[in-house]
């Protein structure tokens, strides 16, 4: 059998187990491992031995579980609740206002947790009875919550960053530092987008009557600046170039668990929580990745991304162009597929390609993850949307669809603007490293 039949067939069968709910890891595991074997079958047992355990040893990887752990911790000391206060409290008063509350919170809490589905499920825990207390539409109000919680996987500390930058070998420091800016210019978008809604439909968020006093946005503003503070040590350290992305992500997690304590919310049930929730969610990315590793080797094995290079090459396309058919790839792909299930499945593809044309890593890190965010609120799939409907049981799955447009187009919006200025998401990483 040829080695680009064998390619072929091994893609289809891992799209076949994904459409069976396989969990990600194993099915590319599976089919990283028997093609392997077809090909060259002495190396198939040792290639997912040593794959596995060398992931398992990884030191850059260490980052998963401290953000996690962040997060969590994050989420029992109220420093979530803390930030959204302070963002009702000076939006709150504006059309809208709440909804773009709601955006920031998911913000700030992504630069904790670094996960979208945990900053779609926190943020709508706390902010979703609010709106739906002042009678904001069920739409924008869900629509808000589910996209921002989009923001987990471009603002810094980013799971999908770290996936990406392991895929790839990339620098984990470089592609936080390029989520930055992306990720406040898409923040401030989806508030452009909530107050355009409201604009055409003043009805879908009614003024709030409610007044509050200059002192109680000071003191929202004392609580929240923790959360800032732990934010800005993190980010500004790794920056800095004070400490790695590793020991910004052990610095946090410890203050983290500082103010937790101090705030008396650590209870042995809460640590018990936080850490069994830790341990699930580092393993399931683990568990990706030990699959990711031996699918890419596997894909390696078959030489199909020479071929397909070279059949690139031949069509005289340029860097951009290549690029933008695999982000509207991308786009298409994440109505389907599980946001890290496409990352796995085809950045070992892409990578070979793009490289020779000149394409810079980072900047399609950036739009790769945006892309997945996309995904994240696209129909059928469709993550966020899911977590959402979750809390806001009441709401129909057709009310929330509706509401994730204006969304969706604003991060359309800022695809485009990141291509057509790639120092939005290049300025800092460079600045950084003085390139």
């Amino acid at each position: 059998m040829e080695l680009t039949t064998i390619a072929a067939l091994g893609f289809g069968v891992l799209l076949l187990l994904l459409y069976v709910r396989v969990p990600v890891g194993i099915a590319m595991m599976v089919v990283g491992a028997g093609g392997i074997w077809l090909i060259r079958p002495p190396a198939a047992l040792p290639t997912l031995a040593r794959e596995i355990f060398s992931e398992a040893t990884s030191y850059p990887l260490t980052i998963i579980p401290l953000f996690v752990l962040m997060g969590n911790l994050a989420g029992v000391a109220g420093l979530s609740r803390d930030l959204y206060t302070a963002a009702h409290n000076y939006l709150g008063h504006f059309k809208g206002g709440l909804a773009s509350a709601a955006v920031v919170g998911c913000a700030g809490f992504a630069a904790l947790s670094g996960s979208s589905l945990a900053s779609a499920m926190t943020m709508g825990r706390v902010s979703l009875p609010e709106m739906k207390r002042f009678g904001y539409d069920d739409g924008l109000a869900t629509g808000a919550i589910a996209a921002g919680g989009t923001l987990g996987i471009l603002i810094p500390p980013s799971a999908g960053f770290v996936v990406y930058a392991i895929l790839t070998e990339e620098s984990i420091g470089r592609l936080f530092m390029a989520g930055v800016l992306p990720g406040l210019m898409l923040t401030l978008f989806f508030i452009i987008a909530i107050w355009i809604v409201v604009k055409l439909d003043p009805s879908k968020a009614p003024t709030v009557s409610a007044t509050i006093t200059g002192a109680d946005k000071l003191r929202s503003l004392g609580r929240a600046l923790t959360m800032i503070g732990i934010i800005g040590i993190t980010v500004g350290g790794i920056y800095a170039g004070v400490f790695s992305a590793v020991e910004a992500a052990g610095i946090g997690a410890l203050l983290t668990l500082l103010v937790t304590i101090k705030r008396g919310t650590l209870t042995w049930d809460n640590t018990k929580h936080v850490f069994e929730s830790t341990l699930r969610a580092t393993g399931a990315v683990y568990l990706i990745l030990f699959g990711a590793f031996v699918f890419k080797t596997f894909v390696g094995f078959t030489s199909i991304t020479y071929v397909l290079s070279a059949w690139v090459e031949n069509q005289g396309l340029s860097g951009m162009q290549v690029m933008v058919a695999f982000l509207i790839m991308f786009i298409i792909l994440g109505m389907f597929l599980d946001g890290f299930a496409m990352l796995v499945l085809t950045i070992p593809v892409v990578q070979p390609i793009l490289e020779p044309l000149g394409v810079d890593l980072i900047l399609f890190g950036v739009l790769t993850v945006i892309a997945l965010e996309m995904g994240l609120i696209s129909p059928p799939v469709g993550v966020n949307v899911f977590i959402v409907k979750g809390i806001a049981r009441e709401v129909p799955m057709a009310v929330i669809y509706r509401g994730i447009w204006p969304f969706w187009f604003a991060m359309l919006a800022a695809l485009i603007v990141i291509l057509l200025v790639p120092d939005i998401a290049l300025l800092l990483p460079n600045t950084m490293f003085n390139q």
